[in-house]
């Protein structure tokens, strides 16, 4: 389609045909403030912020340049004073009608809304709305505070289009206006996930996780108890962001040298568990997999079980699929289990005394310490989990720059780890993981070529086909509730023959999770942060001196002590898990 040619500014400037206007004034270098705009995502011109003056044709109002289609020979103004006025007066409008307890909100100093304020030069609140303090909405993972909600509706965008899921919605008119679920019912009574893909995109704090830094603050402060810390792959490449640094700076180092003066009895880091998961959700898959072409019955595709989000949409949405799902619980849940059973045992620990905490990228993973079955010495295997933005903030309280610490290592015992671990955080890196392992174990030999590239990549769904030891083993791998409602359709209805299915509930995968730092729309609109945070796994990846699960020495020293082989009765007792059909409680 050929490009038009249109006038920003006085700049005669070309675009491709269908852009907006906004979408051509950035194609050409000419910033436009913008609020509720999310590339991809939200396009609903809601906010207004975005406005500019269509000279050419003459239009009577100012257009929302993120919902007008440029034309070929449009004369368009962005920044006069009638623009600059008006969009000055739009933000004191939505500013009416907002909770103004900014210095004690988690989004203080890095919300988006501040900083178009500060943008546009707002210096004032001239209006007063109709204020009606509503409840705030609390659950295991997400809270939800209407009273700073600017209605920029990105979060129900991203809930309906993205994750499929349709939980919030626009109820009301006017001031009375509100983003809720369905009935006003509270978002831990829906069929919620809580992936917090809504808490990502929120441009200020009216969504955001449910805060678990107090009960580790306390636990750490509690001489009777021995807190244990393990953050997970993903926190790695993240965790730098909160302090500055570019996006998908590795901190492996720094962060186990940060968690060590927090004050922490034990640092290990969840790659430890993710190198035992692939132990066992191999041995699982390989087991079905020998069933059924040797004629036996098993259960395929098998699908992965790392992903809470994942696992609850399909106990919501897919409970007849609940036997295709690997019975392993995910790294984060096995080293906790290991933590209270093992290492308790072997230190002489009573279960009850270790307080064990994780840090997540996620937020469906506060949901996941709760769920049943997952508690192998009778008290829940995790007890605390804390997302990368909570931990940033506990850092920064604590008055540790962790820009300046030295590297250090993780504490011995579960430090150990290999290559295929570190990718557990990138969408696909599970399925590289379980194959490197799988196909050793078929072929019955150490294969040298171990990066399966097919299923690299943020593309939504990716699928193959390898070849191992004569067999052909059909993958596939969705991330984003949207893609794994794709690919659970084919399965239901018989249209796909699949082997092995990774599922991750967010976009991207780990990197992308609803715990991690929050990226400003201005960045994310022109940036692939999933894809930058991803490479440095696999960077990381492909530096480690071990990079397949079987071959961690100290997983194998764990099996040869206390589980004797993958897959063992001892094993499933304390590394597997079930599930439920669940149903909205109203």
């Amino acid at each position: 389609m050929a490009d038009i040619k249109l006038t920003i500014n006085g700049k005669v400037c070309t675009a491709p045909a269908g852009s907006t206007i906004l979408q051509a004034a950035e194609r050409n270098g000419i910033h436009i403030p913008k609020l509720c705009y999310l590339e991809g995502i939200n396009q609903y011109g809601a906010c207004r912020i975005c406005v500019v003056e269509q000279v050419s044709p003459p239009a009577k109002n100012l257009q929302a340049s993120c919902m007008v289609e440029a034309k070929d020979g449009m004369v368009i103004e962005t920044n006069n004073a009638r623009v600059q006025e008006a969009r000055k007066t739009m933000y004191e409008l939505l500013l009416s009608n907002h909770d103004k307890k900014c210095l004690t909100c988690a989004r203080n100093q890095d919300c988006e809304f501040q900083a178009l304020g500060r943008e546009l030069g707002v210096e004032d609140s001239p209006y007063e709305g109709e204020r009606d303090l509503k409840p705030i909405d609390v659950s295991e993972s997400i809270t939800r505070d209407p009273n700073k909600c600017i209605l920029c509706r990105r979060c129900v965008s991203v809930c309906k289009n993205i994750q499929t899921t349709s939980i919030l919605t626009a109820e009301n008119r006017g001031f009375q206006t509100v983003i809720t679920p369905a009935f006003g019912l509270p978002m831990g009574n829906t069929a919620c996930t809580f992936c917090g893909q809504c808490v990502i995109v929120c441009p200020v704090g009216a969504l955001r996780e449910t805060t678990h830094k107090d009960r580790v603050i306390q636990a750490i402060n509690d001489p009777n108890k021995h807190v244990v810390v393990q953050p997970a792959p993903a926190v790695r490449v993240g965790i730098g962001e909160c302090f500055g640094l570019p996006a998908g700076t590795c901190e492996t180092g720094k962060l186990a040298a940060a968690l060590h003066r927090m004050g922490f009895d034990d640092v290990f880091d969840t790659n430890w568990g993710a190198d035992l998961t692939i132990m066992e959700e191999g041995t699982e898959f390989l087991e079905r997999f020998r069933a059924v072409i040797s004629g036996g019955v098993a259960t395929l595709p098998m699908i992965t079980s790392c992903s809470p989000g994942w696992i609850k949409f399909c106990e919501f949405y897919y409970p007849e699929l609940l036997p295709n799902l690997s019975s392993c619980k995910s790294p984060q849940q096995m080293q906790g289990a290991l933590i209270k059973t093992w290492y308790a045992e072997t230190h002489n620990i009573d279960p009850k005394d270790i307080v064990s905490v994780s840090v997540m990228p996620c937020t469906a993973k506060k949901f996941e310490i709760s769920r049943d079955d997952e508690n192998a010495a009778g008290v829940p295997d995790v007890d605390v989990v804390l997302t990368v933005r909570e931990l940033a903030r506990m850092i920064k309280r604590a008055n540790i720059d962790l820009t300046m610490l030295p590297d250090e290592k993780f504490d011995p015992t579960m430090d150990v780890s290999t290559g295929a671990a570190v990718i557990f955080g990138a969408t696909g890196g599970v399925m590289e993981a379980a194959l490197r392992t799988a196909a050793d174990t078929l072929t019955g030999k150490s294969l040298d070529s171990i990066d399966y590239e097919e299923v690299r990549g943020t593309d939504g769904i990716k699928e193959a086909v390898y070849n191992v030891a004569g067999m052909d083993v059909k993958v596939a791998v969705a991330s984003g509730l949207s893609n794994a409602n794709e690919i659970l359709k084919k399965v239901k209805n018989g249209e796909a023959d699949y082997h092995f299915i990774e599922i991750m509930g967010c976009p991207g995968g780990c990197v992308n999770g609803g715990g991690q730092p929050q990226v400003r729309g201005s960045v994310r609109n022109f940036t692939d942060v999933r894809a930058i945070r991803a490479k440095a796994l696999y960077d990381n990846d492909a530096a480690k001196t071990i990079r397949k699960s079987h071959e961690n020495p100290a997983i194998q020293q764990l099996y040869k002590e206390y589980f004797g082989e993958p897959g063992s009765h001892k094993a499933h007792e304390v590394l597997h898990t079930t599930y439920v059909k669940r149903v909205i409680n109203k």
